[in-house]
């Protein structure tokens, strides 16, 4: 059989192969301790739960209106407008299946063959995939660990051609943590409106932010950039709904209609009850949010710690998101009675197999050097996975 060429330009998400390996072992009967997951450890608040099972009890279970029910859509535009100082009316905000789906019909609706779309490195999985499923070109612009691999107005410039058509920028960051500062965006803004760029601005961990930051959208920054950008947001992260499958975007109202076209030929409306359930979370979750912070704080504090003692290893702090991205580059070339460390992939592989413990290799986001931790997981297994993987390392000749 042969499949279309597109199928062949994608690979599977190596975030997912490699939780479906540690399974797999854990099956297998090993204690596998998974760092590799992105989402959080913590119950879906309860207020949510019950307006999903309301939701049911009272048949709200049909198709709703395609771009999302008016409540849910309100009640986006009210946050926006509190907590991110943006005002867009509902017409220009939908709801989609997941923030992922999201993405997909905004790259779907933007991009085409002869397109460059830059993409900080690293980056999340995702991005350049969907970039190229639209036929367009990724461009990743390399930040540097020394800026905590926050993008550069600098380098924004230097990599802006006659091609180029958007910036994608995602923070907090996964995989690294980085976020930025008002001042850092207010530059970064200025170059995407001098040269006429749209933004994406994926602002999925936007709640997940530590030490007393405060977040900033770039859409806030002014008119001419707000009219440029589109921000993508969902209920996943912050309100621990991964499974419940629910994301949004405002902007534009010409290209929030494109993507609720592609979508209504795709997917049609997200979940009703998902979508009840998200409302509910906007509206009384704010509580479970602010402790499911605190206590990432506290453990990203511990797995930083620890991966610092590990010796040759650095690790920018993480500002928020609940992933630490450490170059571990020092242990390339060690060996073991498998074989030799020769990248992220072998040394992930290796404390897979040896410690147990699953880690994200760093050439899945572009950055080779590196591996990806989830401290969404308990301080225990924390603790209990960094000390295998310290006896793993130790071991290396």
């Amino acid at each position: 059989m042969n499949l279309a060429e597109r199928a062949d330009r994608i690979s599977h998400s190596p975030t997912l192969r490699i939780a479906a390996l540690a399974k797999k072992i854990r099956a297998g009967g090993a204690d596998v301790l998974d760092f590799s997951v992105g989402q959080p450890d913590f119950p879906t608040p309860v207020s949510a739960k019950e307006a999903g099972k309301t939701a049911i009890d009272d048949n709200r279970t049909g198709y709703t209106a395609n771009e999302g029910i008016p409540e849910l859509r309100e009640a986006i535009a009210d946050k926006l407008r509190l907590e991110n100082d943006l005002d867009y009316p509902p017409a220009d905000i939908i709801v989609s299946p997941g923030a992922k789906a999201t993405l997909y019909f905004l790259a779907m609706a933007l991009f085409q063959a002869g397109d460059e779309v830059l993409i900080p490195s690293p980056y999340w999985v995702s991005y350049p995939e969907q970039v190229g499923l639209a036929e367009a070109t990724p461009i990743f612009i390399q930040s540097e660990e020394k800026n905590s691999f926050g993008l550069t107005a600098a380098e924004l410039e230097a990599a802006v051609t006659p091609r180029t058509k958007a910036l994608i920028l995602n923070y907090p960051n996964n995989p690294t943590g980085s976020c930025y500062e008002r001042v850092e965006l207010e530059a970064l803004a200025r170059v995407c409106v001098e040269h006429n760029l749209l933004v994406i601005s994926d602002e999925i961990y936007e709640r997940l932010i530590y030490d007393g930051r405060t977040f900033t959208s770039i859409a806030s920054l002014g008119t001419e950039i707000k009219s440029r950008t589109v921000v993508v947001n969902g209920m996943s992260k912050a309100f621990s709904m991964t499974g419940w499958r629910l994301g949004y975007a405002a902007g534009p109202s010409a290209i929030i209609d494109a993507m609720g076209k592609i979508q209504s030929h795709s997917t049609s409306n997200a979940t009703s009850i998902s979508q009840w359930a998200g409302l509910e979370a906007l509206r009384s979750a704010g509580d479970d949010v602010n402790r499911m912070v605190a206590a990432f704080q506290e453990r990203r504090d511990v797995m930083l710690a620890r991966l610092l003692a590990f010796p040759g290893v650095t690790c920018p702090r993480p500002a928020g998101a609940f992933y630490a991205f450490p170059n571990v580059s020092a242990y390339f070339g060690r060996s073991h009675p498998g074989g030799v460390i020769g990248s992220a992939l072998d040394l992930s592989t290796y404390l897979l197999d040896t410690a147990h413990v699953a880690v994200v290799p760093g050439e899945a986001f572009g950055a080779p050097g590196n591996v990806r931790l989830s401290y969404a997981t308990s301080k225990e297994k924390i603790e209990e996975g960094t000390s295998r993987i310290a006896v793993a390392l130790e071991a290396l000749g």
